[in-house]
């Protein structure tokens, strides 16, 4: 079968894996994260990072039902339209958005008044600390949190309101109380198609050229809230007192350093990899669009490439990616966990918006649930067949991390199962079985290698991060390649680059906020065909065509 054509353009992206059969739910990425970028006024319900309970409702709540909060990407008539409705259908309700989470479905943010314990009188009584809203600073009742569902331990009557077990059989709901439970760290997932920066009518969401951050431009936001809506993630936030919105920023700064993020740097599990990743941009917007969504994370997959080809070196480095960058994609531990070993899966391919941070399946249940029955919970039979077996079964998995295809999660679990086999044996001084790897498509070698990823990785080889570089360069063949997908010609309003009427003098923005509804503002309508570079300029804000 002949090679596959090298690239025309190839980009590099900071991305991250999370092990969750590491994560035992302490919080410490969330608490650093949130004393890092969001301990200012106005972010106190923000969690860039959190750690939710799986089962469960998630944070905000219900995040996931794209029913009520439209967010991500739809296919109609074979072509990618945001869930939220086009262009003119977003700018008709720009000022009265009805697809935003309220603050009771993140939760009221609170303290503790404890000026009441340290100056209470003396008394027979032990004072206490009511809570108060950070919001307002009133009295309030502490009904909701962040990660209330662990508090709540997947009581009964929290069951049918987690938008993913809905979608899984009666079974699993009936024996839930005892079925397992696990956490699930989440970020912003920096998505190679994201469609908050295709619902931000003023261009303030962009995604960086040189490493597929996604970040927001605080000059250009305006405040619409359209980016909220549009993630379907939820992992952008309002912030009340400054009008802007505000994200997980991929601890750039650090990025930028060659050092990991801060979530990375304090996990106390270990669970966290990052590295860089070459794709080919030309391919993301064929792959989001395939018809059938298990067909996503394959197709995805095919986005990324191979760092060791040298045809897709050569055309990285022809695209602007430095060596350094080709190189670490080389080393990249994520590029091992995605591409080589497959074990890596990403959340809910089905949003269409092909997200950047992917995780290892959670294995560690089937094992203790193995060995409670007497058996041997390491033994590569007993483990394949137990897969099939979970009391929260592989559906539910699926419905996370493939759009409810069981098949990858079930490849994924046998090979984390022939790992822990095979490795067992080489621990005990046993024969090594060539079988155990054979059975999931692996060689004893490659097995070793994944174990060494997975259970033994040193700081520098869960952490691979190249030094910033300057991508002014990496468009490729001389194509223009906007940062933003509407900072380029034809783009709606409120550009940086578009000349005003009249005499020559700076750019300048629309101020939507001004216009009287008459004329056409420069800028705020792409020019017609035929009239290009005067049809969109034919009057300013608050003018008369």
């Amino acid at each position: 079968m002949p090679a596959p054509p090298a690239p025309r353009r190839v980009l590099a992206q900071i991305a991250m894996v999370m092990n969750l059969d590491k994560c035992i739910g302490c919080h410490t990425c969330s608490v650093t994260c949130k004393q890092t970028w969001t301990n200012r006024a106005g972010t106190e319900y923000a969690w860039f990072n959190n750690v939710e309970t799986r089962p469960g409702q998630g944070y905000p709540r219900g995040y996931e039902d794209q029913d009520a909060w439209r967010g991500g990407w739809r296919l109609r008539r074979g072509r990618l339209v945001p869930r939220a409705g086009g262009r003119f259908s977003r700018l008709a309700r720009i000022f009265a958005n009805p697809d935003l989470p309220e603050l009771d479905d993140y939760y009221q943010p609170w303290t503790y008044d404890y000026e009441t314990l340290t100056t209470a009188p003396l008394g027979d009584d032990v004072p206490t600390a009511p809570p108060r809203s950070l919001v307002d600073g009133r009295p309030t009742a502490v009904t909701w949190g962040p990660n209330w569902d662990d508090d709540l331990g997947g009581g009964p009557g929290q069951l049918a309101a987690d938008p993913v077990l809905r979608k899984v059989g009666d079974d699993v709901r009936l024996d839930y109380e005892n079925s397992f439970m696990f956490y699930l760290p989440r970020i912003c997932e920096h998505c190679l198609n994201p469609s908050c920066v295709a619902a931000c009518p003023s261009g303030a969401l962009y995604k960086r050229l040189e490493d597929g951050i996604v970040l927001v431009d605080q000059d250009r936001c305006r405040g619409w809230r359209m980016c909220v809506s549009g993630c379907p993630y939820k992992k952008v936030y309002f912030n009340h007192r400054t009008g802007k919105a505000e994200k997980c920023t991929m601890c750039y700064p650090r990025i930028e350093a060659g050092e990991p993020t801060i979530c990375s740097e304090t996990c106390v599990g270990r669970l966290r990899y990052l590295g860089v990743v070459l794709y080919d941009p030309d391919r993301v917007g064929e792959a989001a669009s395939v018809e059938d969504e298990h067909d996503l994370y394959p197709a995805q997959l095919g986005c990324f490439l191979d760092p060791d080809d040298p045809d897709v070196a050569a055309a990285a480095e022809a695209s602007g990616v430095p060596h350094e960058w080709v190189t670490a994609a080389r080393r990249s531990p994520v590029h091992a966990l995605i591409s080589r070993y497959r074990v890596a899966l990403p959340l809910h391919p089905e949003y269409r918006t092909m997200p950047m941070v992917w995780y290892i399946p959670p294995l560690s249940p089937i094992v203790d649930a193995l060995a409670g029955t007497g058996n041997d919970g390491e033994d590569a039979g007993n483990l394949f067949g137990a897969i099939d077996a979970l009391r929260i079964p592989v559906s539910y998995l699926a419905e996370l991390f493939t759009a409810g295809d069981p098949g990858p999660v079930r490849d994924t679990l046998r090979k984390l199962a022939a790992m822990r086999s095979h490795m067992r044996r080489a621990n005990l001084g046993e024969d090594e079985d060539p079988g155990i790897a054979k059975s999931v498509g692996m060689e004893p070698a490659e097995i070793e290698r994944m174990y060494r990823l997975l259970a033994l990785a040193k700081y520098e080889d869960r952490y691979v991060i190249p030094t910033a570089y300057s991508a002014s360069s990496a468009a490729g063949d001389g194509d223009a390649v906007h940062e933003c997908s509407l900072d380029g010609p034809g783009g709606p309003g409120m550009l940086e680059g578009r000349p005003p009427p009249g005499p020559a003098s700076a750019p300048r923005r629309v101020n939507l906020l001004n216009w009287s509804g008459r004329g056409r503002p420069a800028g705020l309508f792409p020019p017609r065909a035929g009239h290009a570079g005067s049809a969109g300029h034919a009057g300013s804000a608050g003018e008369e065509a």
